[in-house]
């Protein structure tokens, strides 16, 4: 996600308001908040789900109804999105 550097502190406000309700997911194992080394309007999270079910479950609730229109607001550029499927951990 690419923000406005006057909007990422509301970005980080509102983060922190929701992340332990986010990470509190169904489904949800890990949550985290990274930012690009160099441009550091460029934000991401990265979430690892139990199934992509519980991870549309999440994008279907009312906690994602209310907190992507109101992160959407706050981007400079389209955000892009990835899933992967992890073949390894530690």
């Amino acid at each position: 996600m690419e923000f406005h550097p006057e909007k990422k502190p509301a970005f980080l406000a509102l983060f922190e308001q929701h992340k332990a309700d986010i990470a509190a997911q169904p489904g949800c194992r890990d949550l985290k908040l990274v930012q690009h080394e160099e441009r550091t309007t460029s934000i991401s999270t990265v979430s690892t789900w139990d199934s992509q079910e519980h991870l549309d479950a999440y994008r279907k609730s009312t906690l994602f109804a209310q907190v992507w229109p109101a992160t959407k607001a706050l981007f400079s550029a389209a955000p892009t999105a990835e899933s992967r499927t992890v073949l390894w951990a530690s």
